[in-house]
């Protein structure tokens, strides 16, 4: 099969083995599978995957790999040992995992498990999950990525008496903004430096955008929180006994910005911190203590969120259109790694393996 191969730090398209799906598995074909952050960070950050002693995210440079774990495909055969509940030529779609004689792996990001951006890729069929809809291939895989800020706007479990603030408006934070928005929570302030993010940040849900080059987000939280002015924030204080809660979902993953919520944000905030850079960060754990601030860090979907994640996208009951930014084909897949590194960007381009 042709595929995009990561080896030695670099990403190159050649032909390599098919894979041969071993029990319980499938043998699928990539009908379209978008670009991550993470997909850039695995790629840059080998040390990363050597830290990961699950084993599930191994990040060989002297071995070929073929990222890509958000995706959409076409059930092309069935493994020994599979109940074949799905025919082939049905569409699927899966939580990038998949079960091998030696362990879990992670699809994409192990040299186990070959992911979206190849011709074929294998899933686990007990995770494979039916494509019950008649939308485009290049929609349905952007689910995985909504799951993830999904599971995490879910798990905050934010109450009337608090609102949320979201750093960063790339596609972990627009899933965040999008789930908000369907439980009913806000007003949701989102803050991003590029003004195309924040015009879809608005178009999956938020209901005020800021440019933190131009006003604080903390200012900007404030005054949707308490009012403009001190008075009315006393005011409420005097009426209510409390003030309204802050809850910050960290969705950047650059080293500092998790450290300038805990300096900026209000006492007793929750932080939800799903960014995670690769390289580490440092925190002023005093202050953190001094605020009382709870902090929550990332963790993947649940295979329960996953699938409702997945229902709500492929029902159409949440458009991730706003998200989708241009298709290539195999050929093109180095050039888009490089172009989804600007942040001026779509929050997603996908690749299309069939596509010349």
């Amino acid at each position: 099969m042709r595929a995009a191969v990561l080896r030695g730090g670099t990403v190159e398209v050649r032909v390599v083995d098919d894979p041969v799906p071993g029990p319980g598995q499938l043998l699928v074909r990539s009908l379209a599978c978008g670009i991550c952050a993470s997909d850039l960070h695995f790629m840059d950050h080998p040390e990363a995957g050597a830290d990961d002693d699950s084993g599930m995210s191994t990040y060989d440079q002297d071995v070929d790999i073929v990222m890509g774990h958000e995706y959409c495909a076409e059930v092309v055969g069935h493994g020994p040992g599979t109940e074949r509940r799905i025919p082939v030529g049905t569409r699927v779609s899966s939580l990038p995992v998949l079960s091998t004689p030696a362990g879990r792996r992670i699809i994409g990001q192990n040299p186990d498990a070959p992911g979206g951006f190849g011709e074929y890729f294998l899933l686990t069929e007990a995770m494979t999950r039916v494509v019950a809809s008649d939308l485009p291939s290049q929609v349905v895989c952007v689910a995985d990525a909504i799951s993830v800020g999904w599971s995490t706007a879910s798990r905050a479990h934010v109450t009337p008496r608090e609102v949320p603030l979201v750093i960063g408006c790339g596609a972990v934070a627009l899933s965040v903004i999008a789930r908000l928005r369907r439980l009913g929570v806000g007003p949701v302030v989102a803050v991003d430096f590029v003004a195309s993010r924040r015009a879809t940040a608005l178009a999956m849900g938020a209901d005020l955008v800021v440019d933190p080059a131009e006003m604080s987000p903390y200012r900007a939280w404030r005054d949707v929180a308490y009012g403009p002015d001190g008075p009315t924030k006393d005011l409420m204080a005097s009426m209510t006994g409390r003030l309204p809660g802050c809850v910050v979902f960290e969705c950047v993953g650059v080293p500092g910005v998790l450290d300038s919520i805990i300096k900026g944000c209000e006492p007793g905030t929750r932080i939800f911190s799903v960014g995670g850079p690769p390289e580490g960060d440092h925190l002023h754990t005093l202050t953190a203590k001094r605020k009382g601030i709870n902090i929550q860090f990332g963790g993947g979907p649940s295979p329960d969120h996953w699938d409702e994640a997945f229902e709500a996208v492929c029902s159409g009951g949440l458009d991730v259109t706003p998200m989708l930014g241009r298709t290539v084909g195999l050929d093109e897949v180095p050039e888009a790694l490089d172009a989804a590194r600007d942040a001026d960007g779509p929050a997603r381009i996908v690749v299309l393996p069939g596509e010349l």
